[in-house]
């Protein structure tokens, strides 16, 4: 027998999701709720609960007392470390049945991405060669210092949101996941747990219609903590629901499940002696303070007043800097809190893969902006919600303006506030914008609006008349092409020049 290749039947051990109950299926044994505290809580009236009863969610739920890398789910995770070769149980068992195609392939994909195959928070994917599992998605847990609390907080959120964000992307309908915080990183099992069960409900809350099931593969020492939490996300009726509103924590996140970070209020008086100095600047926090339903109408005014008291001498370029963080936090804030799903529906902007540079590729769909009828605020909530962790690192852009028409132009006030607005970051690591199918009346607002009302963007724009062009850049099976696109492309300039999907 070839080595490495299974003896006849071993595919038989692994275990088949379908077969498995789901959360909604199991009985509440109320093992996880004191007595005292069930028996006296029964009759009271609470709030509503964050985490209400859904059976939907719920029919999603999987508990699995057992090895992840049995599972025969689309995709199952690994937890690592950043040079994504972590001796831990978890890791080393996918590793034996997965094969040797995995370690190679993990060493191909440190070389491509960086030296570190994957940083803290992030996920990557592979094959699963042997594995029942199509995929299996990588991740790195944090290391925990109660000191640094905040952060592996934060780190932790992000490894679970990209594995299914990752998944929903890659059409994944099932994911397996192990414990991303293995006990030599030092994170409290309970503390954790919290962290992944919040994580994600609200994303299957908010995101997760394409994904059918997600399977918690825990061990039997983590099972116990795992079965007395589940009922605090997931109720399974309306009485566990009220009965376990009690124990729910008092910190759940934002919407998405995110920790949220207090704002620090940082002053900084250039003259501390002048009062018409801290007047000024206490003015000015006052009104950015009132970011709310009115505020994209005011934005460009913000702006504008930050500028003037620059002229005017009140401010220093670092304390403009400063408040303009400020404000760009507060805007962040909100983009999170808010319901973006009727915006997000559009399908006008969205990440794909990487261009041959390894720099992510966003993609705008001009065609798919319908400028009269949506809330443009919320448009801008939209952008910076799901561009603020794309620009800590290089990416592109490409925008499709394929078939535009008059009413999907985004009036030039707007993207120039839009500019104004967002994070240094979003500038600085904006490394290409790729204009597809230009017209000559779109290049010439371009070089207008580049030239004249935004600095630093008119050496970034890339006009490419056909599909062939923008390939030289990013691979065909690296970028998602709206099939009008390829129609377009097609009939204007051949077939041969869409040949590359």
């Amino acid at each position: 027998m070839p080595e490495g290749m299974d003896p006849l039947g071993a595919r038989s051990q692994f275990v088949d999701i379908q077969t498995l109950p789901t959360w909604q299926q199991l009985e509440d044994d109320g093992e996880h709720i004191p007595r005292d505290l069930s028996d006296s809580l029964l009759s009271q009236q609470f709030f509503p609960s964050p985490f209400p009863f859904r059976p939907d969610i719920n029919c999603k739920i999987i508990l699995f007392t057992g090895d992840v890398a049995l599972l025969n789910c689309t995709a199952i995770t690994n937890t690592s470390n950043e040079l994504l070769n972590d001796k831990n149980p978890v890791s080393e068992r996918i590793h034996q049945l997965a094969g040797p195609e995995l370690k190679d392939e993990l060493f191909k994909l440190k070389g491509v991405v960086s030296r570190a195959g994957c940083r803290t928070g992030e996920a990557k994917h592979t094959k699963g060669f042997n594995l029942a599992a199509r995929f299996i998605i990588h991740t790195v847990g944090p290391k925990y210092k109660a000191k640094y609390r905040t952060a592996a907080e934060s780190s932790l959120y992000s490894c679970y949101r990209n594995i299914l964000q990752l998944a929903t992307e890659q059409s994944m309908a099932s994911v397996g996941l192990s414990v991303v915080t293995t006990a030599k990183r030092g994170y409290p099992l309970e503390d954790a747990t919290h962290i992944a069960f919040r994580t994600v409900r609200r994303f299957l809350e908010k995101h997760g219609s394409s994904i059918e099931a997600v399977v918690f593969a825990v061990s039997e020492t983590e099972e116990a903590v795992y079965r007395k939490l589940l009922p605090l996300y997931y109720p399974r009726s309306e009485e566990e629901e009220r009965v376990c509103l009690p124990l729910v924590p008092a910190d759940i996140g934002n919407s998405e499940g995110e920790p949220v970070v207090p704002e620090r209020q940082i002053r900084i008086a250039e003259k501390p002696g002048s009062l018409e100095d801290d007047s000024e600047e206490d003015n000015l926090e006052s009104d950015l303070d009132q970011v709310g339903n009115h505020a994209f109408a005011r934005m460009e005014g913000d702006v504008d007043k930050q500028r003037k008291l620059i002229l005017q001498g009140h401010m220093s370029e670092a304390a403009m800097q400063k408040q303009h963080q400020r404000n760009y936090n507060r805007w962040l804030c909100r983009a999170r809190a808010e319901d973006l799903s009727d915006i997000a529906a559009l399908k006008a902007l969205y990440q794909t893969g990487m261009d041959k540079c390894g720099r992510t590729v966003m993609v705008v769909v001009g065609r798919n902006i319908p400028v009269t009828l949506i809330d443009l605020e919320k448009a801008l909530l939209y952008f910076i919600h799901v561009m603020d962790h794309i620009a800590v690192k290089e990416y592109v852009m490409v925008y499709f303006h394929t078939l535009t028409g008059e009413h999907n132009h985004l009036d030039t006030e707007f993207l120039k506030n839009l500019h104004d607005i967002v994070d240094a970051k979003f500038k600085k690591n904006l490394k290409a914008f790729y204009f597809v199918h230009p017209t000559f009346r779109s290049k010439v607002s371009t070089w207008f609006f580049t030239t004249f009302s935004v600095s630093g963007m008119k050496d970034k724009v890339r006009y490419l008349d056909n599909l062939q062009q923008l390939f030289t850049c990013i691979r065909p099976e690296q970028i998602d092409i709206p099939p009008f696109v390829l129609e377009y492309d097609a009939r204007v300039n051949g077939c041969s020049q869409s040949s590359g999907l």
